[in-house]
């Protein structure tokens, strides 16, 4: 994931709107409280009822917004960035000034890790869970490595000739994290393409398959996207992309069924419009 450092001087110049006389701001913990440190001419409060404003320095998923706006549903919520309505930012972890002088900057996501442990009861001074804040950290940087990666820079085309019939890769394993819950979900992935005069090596779309998965994911989206970007990258005729996918929150959680599969389809162009051609895909992965 890329990185954007963010200067104090660059937070200073982005509150200037709101640091005037007269104005009351009361800042969400952490983020929010060190920004109204920064305030020159505005007054921070610590009652949001008199605030005029409520500061926070980052909206991410939403949440937090939400919290403050149910509870004081006639105040104005403001924060230096929003990755909801930030194109620019929305995949880039932040990393604020307060963050890059910590002594410890680089553990802040051991640190994060070392609170969730706290917060289910653990022990973090035992011996199994000493270095466990470090490997969960470099395990997301694996699993989640797809948001890294651009479908575009793999799926490079080769001239097809004049072979115009499905391609087919099936059982691509498929490993991901359940967006809701963040349980994985893991099964097989089936994706098709009808070339139109371009081809693609055929590990591309096991390729293409991981760089969506490798994020958290609904599985009814990995298969829109793979196709989505078949046929909009090589202008194919058709796409189709089948998943067959066993959910950890369906099997650790809630309703507990364990031998519950989920399937889902994407199909477009050919595949969409032609009974024949899906007949003809359902025949090949059957096999």
């Amino acid at each position: 994931m890329n990185k954007l450092q963010i200067t104090w001087e660059e937070i200073i110049n982005i509150l200037k709107p709101i640091d005037t006389p007269n104005t009351k701001i009361y800042g969400v913990p952490k983020g929010g409280m060190i920004l109204t440190a920064l305030l020159k001419n505005a007054t921070a409060v610590i009652d949001a009822n008199e605030a005029d404003f409520i500061l926070d320095d980052l909206i991410d998923s939403g949440a937090t917004k939400r919290i403050y706006a149910n509870k004081f549903p006639n105040k104005t919520f403001l924060a230096l960035f929003d990755k909801r309505t930030n194109d620019q930012i929305k995949n880039t972890w932040i990393v604020m000034p307060w963050e890059q002088d910590h002594p410890g900057k680089e553990d802040s996501i051991q640190q994060n890790i070392t609170r969730q442990l706290q917060f289910i009861g653990e022990d973090c001074k035992r011996e199994g869970l000493k270095e466990t804040p470090n490997r969960v950290a470099r395990m997301y940087s694996e699993i989640f490595k797809g948001y890294s990666q651009k479908p575009e820079d793999i799926l490079t085309t080769f001239d097809a000739d004049t072979y115009d019939q499905i391609v087919l890769l099936k059982d691509i394993e498929i490993y991901s994290m359940c967006e809701h819950h963040m349980l994985p979900f893991l099964g097989k992935a089936h994706v098709a393409y009808i070339p139109n005069k371009k081809v693609i090596g055929i590990s591309k779309l096991a390729r293409l398959v991981d760089i969506y998965a490798k994020r958290l994911q609904i599985q009814e989206r990995i298969g829109e996207q793979v196709t989505e970007d078949l046929m909009k990258l090589m202008g194919a005729k058709g796409a189709a992309c089948i998943i067959e996918a066993t959910h950890m929150c369906m099997r650790m959680r809630g309703v507990e069924k364990q031998n519950s599969v989920m399937v889902t389809s994407s199909l477009k162009g050919a595949f969409f419009d032609s009974s024949a051609a899906r007949m003809e895909l359902m025949q090949l992965i059957k096999g």
